[in-house]
C-alpha cells in the first residue's frame, strides 16, 4: 500500500485514498439532506435525553458542587473542541468521510478502520441498551404511580419498551427521516425537564437544609469519582459525529460547526438546569432517576415519566442509525421505504437487533457498570483521544509546536483517564456481580 511521505517519527503516515484497500460503499441512506438546525436538534436530543434525569445522582452526588459544576462546564467546552476537530476533518483529503471508520481508515489504514468500527458499534450498542433500560424504568415508574402491586416487574417493562422501539425503527427508515419526530422529541424533553425542575424547586423550598457531603469512605470515593468523570464524558458522547455530519447540507463543515455551537450553547441548558436544581433540592440523596425523588400530583409525575419513555425511543433511533445504515447499505435496501421488500427487511433485521438489545437489557438491568467499561474502552478514545491524534496527523504541517503540544497533552491526559475508568469499571462490575442477579427488578 502506497502512502504519502512523512518526516515525523512519532506519527503514522496518511494513506493515499486512491490506493487504500478498504471498500467504502455509497450509503443507502440520505446524505447532505438536512439543515444545520435539524442536525443541531439531533445533537441536542442526545444531550438532553432522559439520561439527563440521572446526572444529579451519578455526577453531582459523587463530585459535589464544585467538582460537579466545574466538571460539567469543562466537559462541555472540551467536548465542543473535540467535536469541532472531527467536524473539520469531514472533507479531509478531498472527499467526504461519512462514517467514523472511513475517516480512521483513510488516515491510519485497514487495521484502524476495523478497530474503530468495532469500538464504535460496541459503544453504540451499549448506549442503545441503556435507552431500552431507561425506557423500561420510566414505564415502571409510571405503573407504580397508579398500581404498586408488584405484578409487573422491570423485565416486563423493558420488553414493552423494546417492542415500542421496534415499531419506531420500522416506521423511520433513516436519520434524516426523523424531521417532525425531532419536534416531538423536543416537546418531550421540555415536558420532563420542566416538570422535574418545578417539582424539585417545590421540594427544595419546602425541605430542611440538605446534606451535600460526598457519601462513602475515603477509598470508595476514589472509585466513585473516577466513575463520575466517565459519566461526564458519556453526557456529551460524540462517537458517531461523522455519521450525523453526513446528513447535513453543503457547506458541510460550516453548517456542522453551526449545529455544534447550537448544541453546546442553547442545547445544553435543559440538561445543566435539571442537574443543578435536582442536586440542590435533594443533595446527596438525589437518585439516578430524578423523577423517583420528586413529590407532587400523580398525574404530573405520570406525564413526565411517559414523556421520558417516548423520548428514549426517539433517542435510541439516533444512536442505532449507524447500525441501520450499515445493514441497509450492505444488503442494498434502497428506494421507497414502504416497499414490501424494504419494510420486511426492517421488520426482520431491525426487529431482531432490538430484540437482542431488549433481552440483554432485561437480563442485565444493572448494565450501567458495563457501560462504564465500554466507555473506558471506546467512548473516551472515540470522543477525545482519536480526534486530537487524527487532527495532528492530518494537519501536521500546518500546526505550530505549541498547538501540537496542546493536542498531545489532551491525548495523554484522556488516555490516563481511560485507563483509570477501565480499572474503576472492572471493580464496580466485580462488586455488583455479587449483589445483583439476572432479570433483577431494580
Amino acid at each position: 500500500m502506497s502512502t504519502t511521505s512523512f518526516d515525523h517519527p512519532l506519527l503514522p503516515k496518511v494513506h493515499n485514498d486512491d490506493r487504500l484497500a478498504i471498500d467504502i460503499p455509497k450509503s443507502a441512506h440520505q446524505v447532505s439532506n438536512d439543515s444545520w438546525f435539524q442536525v443541531g436538534i439531533v445533537l441536542g436530543t442526545g444531550v438532553n435525553s432522559a439520561f439527563a434525569l440521572g446526572y444529579a445522582g451519578i455526577i453531582m452526588v459523587p463530585l459535589g458542587w464544585v467538582g460537579g459544576v466545574v466538571g460539567l462546564i469543562l466537559s462541555s467546552a472540551i467536548s465542543l473542541y473535540a467535536s469541532t476537530l472531527i467536524a473539520k476533518l469531514h472533507e479531509y483529503g478531498g472527499r467526504r468521510h461519512i462514517r467514523y471508520r472511513d475517516l480512521a481508515g483513510f488516515i491510519y489504514g485497514q487495521t484502524a478502520y476495523s478497530l474503530v468500527w468495532a469500538l464504535q458499534y460496541a459503544n453504540l450498542f451499549l448506549i442503545n441498551t441503556g435507552f431500552v433500560i431507561l425506557g423500561g424504568q420510566a414505564l415502571k415508574a409510571f405503573y407504580v404511580l397508579f398500581r404498586d402491586d408488584h405484578q409487573m416487574k422491570l423485565p416486563h417493562f423493558i420488553a414493552l419498551a423494546g417492542f415500542a422501539c421496534v415499531l419506531f425503527a420500522i416506521v423511520i427508515p433513516h436519520l434524516s427521516a426523523l424531521r417532525v419526530w425531532l419536534g416531538f422529541s423536543t416537546f418531550f424533553i421540555l415536558v420532563y425537564v420542566c416538570i422535574a425542575i418545578a417539582l424539585s424547586l417545590k421540594d427544595g423550598l419546602e425541605s430542611p437544609p440538605r446534606d451535600y457531603s460526598i457519601p462513602g469512605t475515603k477509598n470508595s470515593r476514589i472509585w466513585t469519582t473516577i466513575g463520575a468523570a466517565a459519566n461526564l464524558v458519556f453526557a456529551y458522547n460524540t462517537g458517531m459525529l461523522p455519521e450525523i455530519q453526513a446528513t447535513v447540507r453543503e457547506p458541510v463543515v460550516n453548517n456542522m460547526i453551526k449545529a455544534l455551537n447550537f448544541q453546546f450553547t442553547l442545547g445544553v441548558v435543559p440538561m445543566h438546569a435539571v442537574t443543578y436544581i435536582g442536586y440542590w433540592a435533594y443533595g446527596s440523596s438525589a437518585s439516578s432517576y430524578l423523577l423517583n425523588n420528586v413529590s407532587g400530583p400523580i398525574w404530573l409525575k405520570g406525564m413526565a415519566n411517559i414523556a421520558a419513555f417516548l423520548q428514549a425511543i426517539i433517542a435510541l433511533h439516533i444512536f442505532a442509525s449507524p447500525t441501520y445504515e450499515y445493514l441497509d447499505t450492505k444488503y442494498g435496501v434502497k428506494g421507497n421505504a414502504l416497499a414490501c421488500k424494504n419494510l420486511a427487511f426492517r421488520i426482520v433485521v431491525r426487529g431482531g437487533y432490538i430484540a437482542i438489545t431488549a433481552f440483554l437489557s432485561a437480563l442485565l438491568p444493572f448494565l450501567g457498570d458495563f457501560m462504564s467499561l465500554t466507555g473506558a474502552i471506546s467512548t473516551l478514545p472515540l470522543t477525545f483521544i482519536l480526534p486530537n491524534h487524527m487532527y495532528i496527523v492530518a494537519r501536521r504541517n500546518k500546526l505550530s509546536l505549541l498547538q501540537k503540544s496542546w493536542h498531545w497533552l489532551n491525548i495523554i491526559f484522556f488516555s490516563c483517564i481511560s485507563v483509570a475508568a477501565l480499572v474503576a469499571a472492572l471493580k464496580l462490575i466485580t462488586v455488583d456481580s455479587k449483589t445483583y442477579h439476572v432479570f433483577a427488578d431494580l
